[in-house]
Formats: C-alpha cells, structure tokens, sequence
C-alpha cells in the first residue's frame, strides 16, 4: 500500500532520535574515521552522517531498532548530508555517496525486520536538514543586509541532496527541522528539479521548528505565517519538530491541525533540555504529553525528536493504535 492510502487510516509512528542512540556508543574519533578515513586531515568526530559509510552496522541496528518498535517511518541518516554542513569536516564532495550509502542501510534494517516479521509496510523517509546557514537573517550585526547564501546557491545543494536521495530509493522526502522557511522554499525548489531530473515524484513533508515562547521560528514566522508560506506546495504533511518538548508544542500544533489542508506530523523532544544538555522526560511521562494530541485529533503522524528513543517510540505506537488519525478539514471555499 501506499503511505497516502495508509495514512487516512491510522496514525503512523515516525522514528525517534538518531543522534540520542548514536551516543550510546560512546564512538571516538577513530571510530568515525575508519580504514579509509584514518589519515583525514580534519576532525570527524561528530560527523555522524558518515558512520553510514564508516559504521553501517551501527546505524542498521539503529534503525532496525525503531522498526522493532513500532514505527512505520525511518528517517534516513542525512540531516547534515550536504554541502554546506560537510563543509565542516572537508567532505563536501563526499555528499552523494553518503546519501545513497544512508538509504542503503535503512534499506537493510527494512529487508531484515520483514525477513522475521514479514512484509508489513515500512517507509523510508530521506532526512534534509536546514544547513547550518539562513537565507533570511545577517550573521554580521554590523551588516544587516548581508548572507552568507543566497536562494539560487540553497536549490542547487538541495538538488544534488535530493536526487541521491530518489537513486537511493527513498520512498519520501522530509524537509525539517525548519528554521527559516527561505531556506525551505529553496529546498522545495531544489527538489522539484531533482524530480524534473530524476523523471520520478515522491510524497513530500515539511517540518518546521518553534524556537522561541513566542511560537516562532528562529527567522520570526508564526505557526500560522509558516503554514501560509509552504501552503503552494503539494504537501503530504506539514508539521513541527525539534527545539520544543511535546507540552509546549501543542498549542502550536493546535493552530496547524485547524488550517492546514494537509496531513500533520508531530516529533516533539523529549521535553526541554536541562543545563546539561540532555533530556530528562521518560517513555511514560512524554507519552503522557503526547496523548494530548491523539485525544484531540490533531496528528497523523507521531514521533520524535532530540532525547527520544525506541522506548519511546514503542510507547508512542501502543497509544495511537488506540486512536483515529486527524481529518483533513474541509474548508469554506469547498476545498479540503
């Protein structure tokens, strides 16, 4: 079946964190660089897209994982796989190999999880994150008109992202973690010419991300202005992600699930980040949280994000599967 006939049926669970269960592992620098990397001229540790090249074992388990416990999604091991952010670590040329390589180990867990549960239908989502440079705002105070990138530089690097992405048979594209929706048109662009490229369309979904107890995103968008700007596009979802735990998120969520005429998705933290960093909500006390929105109907797509793990998404699962997904809201100019 295909994910837009399963998705008016059932809430589906999308997976939880990546970087929380890599560091688990307690991976040092050596591990990250590998035989082939051992004598890479900058540091690497951290760079946890390129454990897909390096330690695939360790993200196939990660993901396998996840589908063990109850999601219908993964997503795959690219948020920072383009251009820009492997700029960080020299490898930019390196952006094509490690999409196509992430797909490849999500491939993997999917073929291993039916080998022994049989074929259930699973997706394969492919991770575009925000790059670490906006469209929209200066880094320089003192130059306000100045960017580090511009829209047209944005698509070509979304493109070259995307069109691994497709050869690596994603069966979706998520754009998230949006924190300026400049960026995300560039991405919506860059992909559409990825299609044009490739000869193929895949459903789409967007995710943006609340930074502040304004509810806006870090370029200064309300829920709603964010979901007016994305709204030409033909979205299988839009939701939110990231930055907020999922008590904070509701009443953002509240104002998509009213206005917006596509799906919506949900992947909230695992509440707020103490000082250290971490996150302290258990399994039990954010499926508490999260109920809030099964109970309303505001969600069709459930998971989540920084401090999650497959407890949490297991709980998350077994909570859904006791509700109805959101209808999409019929509008006063007939449309849905």
């Amino acid at each position: 079946m295909k994910i837009e006939e399963i998705i008016k049926e059932k809430i589906l669970i999308l997976d939880g964190a990546m970087g929380t269960m890599i560091q688990q592992y307690k991976l040092q620098e050596e591990d990250y660089r590998g035989e082939r990397f051992k004598d890479w001229h900058k540091d690497v540790k951290g760079n946890n897209d390129l454990l897909s090249i390096t330690r695939p074992e360790i993200i196939k388990n990660i993901h396998l994982e996840y589908f063990e416990s109850g999601a219908d999604i993964v997503e795959t091991n690219t948020f920072n796989a383009n251009r820009i952010s492997m700029a960080d670590y020299g490898m930019q040329d390196l952006v094509h190999e490690l999409n196509v390589a992430s797909v490849g180990v999500a491939n993997q867990a999917r073929e291993e999880y039916r080998e022994k549960h049989g074929n259930k239908p699973l997706f394969i989502a492919g991770s575009i994150g925000p790059t670490s440079k906006t469209a929209s705002l200066s880094p320089d105070v003192n130059d306000p008109a100045y960017r580090e990138v511009d829209f047209d530089y944005l698509a070509q690097i979304y493109k070259e992202q995307a069109l691994a992405l497709i050869e690596g048979g994603v069966d979706i594209l998520l754009v998230e973690t949006i924190f300026d929706t400049l960026n995300a048109k560039a991405a919506f662009f860059g992909i559409e010419e990825a299609f044009d490229e490739a000869g193929k369309t895949l459903p789409l979904s967007a995710s943006g991300t609340i930074t502040d107890a304004a509810g806006r995103t870090l370029s200064g968008q309300t829920t709603e202005a964010f979901l007016v700007s994305l709204s030409h596009l033909p979205l299988l979802s839009i939701g939110l992600n990231c930055a907020l735990g999922a008590e904070q998120l509701f009443q953002y969520l509240e104002i998509l699930a009213q206005k917006a005429p596509f799906y919506i998705s949900a992947y909230p933290n695992a509440g707020l980040p103490n000082p250290l960093g971490g996150y302290d909500e258990t399994p039990e006390m954010m499926t508490e949280k999260v109920k809030l929105y099964l109970e309303n109907r505001l969600v069709n797509i459930l998971g989540g994000c920084c401090g999650t793990s497959p407890a949490h998404i297991r709980l998350f699962a077994e909570l859904a599967a006791k509700y109805k997904p959101r209808e999409i809201p019929v509008f006063a100019n007939g449309t849905q």
